[in-house]
């Protein structure tokens, strides 16, 4: 097992204080946007097995088999399929959707064809995966996940009082819901930049008035408002209307599936994702909207945001369930004098610490002496699959690892 020596992402939209206060360090000023645990090419953790610091991704690359297992190799090829984060949102994040495999296989061919460049800023598909995504709270989280009811969002804008809404509330009353919302969020991508700037101004100065007082929608008028300070003028915030506002209590998680429309708004969260850079944005962000292949990726279906807990199994193990392979994230929750928790060891597993502090116990090695691992709060560490661990506390640990 290895401690993992982690980068942390400085992306504008990160607090300048929530990373820092979970690793116990001294805040820079900064934004200190996301922690990377993992192997991705972008920001591979680095392990140190005695001949200096490597990066995972190396190590991985030089034993595929040996550190993560024949089924995970026969499963996923030769790499860590997801990457663990924690993600520590001060602002909006763009309001964005992810293809799925078939999709992404889709794009990136044509993209090839065409000559885009990889890291063209106008590119859509890095890679020819999807990317599934769970992210769970560890304080308070705000975000925005899958569309409203039509009825809920012609309520919603119509609420607001705004002319230039009035037609959109017209076409969520009068088609099915599917090419409603279409319909609808085609329009406001494409409307004049100069006119939809008017629009979101008075719908922000109605979303504050209507957040201040009582009525269902007041938590949502809030945070569409919040959303429209940090991006003035944006259609995103007008998009960002048509779909259902959560606030996750810590422990609780959303799962984002290829299609979803969603953006994290304000919070800290544990979050893992399979492998993947594939992104479209639908608004919130000065980068590229392509708003044709954004139409053909999203899925215009109504749907709760399916607020996932976790669900208690009798090794002591807290499992938020998901349909994909790529990645299973579990915590354990370790008491005080509590005994010592054995991992399951087939399939690779990274370990990260958010509260109090974890040992990780393995089996002897040459000498007969078990080997120890210490982590504390904002600590992680990797285990090579078929590596025998147990874990005891006190403390908090959520575990990352593949379905094989």
């Amino acid at each position: 097992m290895d401690r993992l020596l982690n980068t942390v992402r400085p992306y504008a939209w990160g607090s300048a204080t929530a990373i820092p206060e979970l690793l116990g360090t001294e805040p820079t000023g900064e934004p200190q946007a996301e922690l990377w645990m993992g192997a991705h090419p972008g920001a591979p953790s680095r392990v140190d097995r005695g001949q200096g610091a490597v990066a995972l991704s190396e190590v991985i690359a030089a034993d595929p088999e040996g550190e993560l297992g024949p089924d995970a190799v026969r499963h996923f090829g030769p790499r860590l399929p997801f990457l663990l984060k924690v993600l520590a949102a001060a602002s909006p994040l763009s309001l964005q959707v992810h293809p799925d495999r078939a999709q992404a296989e889709a794009g990136f061919a044509a993209e090839e064809a065409r000559g885009v460049p990889i890291d063209a800023p106008h590119r859509n598909y890095k890679d020819v995966n999807h990317k599934p995504e769970l992210i769970c709270a560890l304080t308070p989280f705000d975000g925005l996940c899958g569309f409203r009811d039509a009825g809920e969002v012609a309520e919603l804008l119509a609420a607001l009082e705004v002319d230039s809404l009035k037609p959109y509330v017209d076409i969520l009353h009068a088609r099915p819901e599917s090419r409603a919302l279409r319909e609808v969020l085609t329009a406001v991508l494409t409307a004049d930049r100069e006119a939809m700037a008017d629009t979101v101004h008075q719908a922000a100065v109605a979303a504050e008035r209507l957040g201040a007082q009582d009525g269902p929608y007041a938590p949502a008028y809030r945070a569409y408002a919040s959303i429209a300070r940090h991006y003035p003028g944006d259609p995103g915030v007008i998009a960002a209307m048509l779909l259902n506002y959560v606030r996750l209590q810590p422990g609780e998680a959303l799962y984002l599936g290829a299609g979803v429309p969603h953006a994290y708004l304000d919070g800290l969260g544990v979050e893992i994702m399979a492998n993947s850079d594939n992104v479209l944005r639908c608004g919130l962000t000065p980068k590229h909207i392509d708003v044709p292949e954004l139409l053909r990726v999203v899925r215009f279906e109504s749907d709760g945001p399916g607020v996932l807990r976790p669900e208690a199994e009798s090794s002591g193990e807290e499992v938020y369930t998901t349909p994909i392979d790529e990645f299973r994230l579990s915590r354990y929750v370790l008491p005080e004098g509590g005994g010592p928790r054995p991992l399951p060891s087939r399939t690779p597993q990274v370990l990260l610490c958010v509260s109090g502090e974890a040992v990780l116990r393995g089996e002897g090695g040459d000498a007969g002496e078990a080997a120890e691992l210490r982590l504390r709060q904002g600590e992680s560490a990797f285990v090579p699959a078929g590596e025998a661990v147990a874990l005891s506390g006190p403390g908090t640990v959520f575990r990352a690892t593949v379905v094989a």
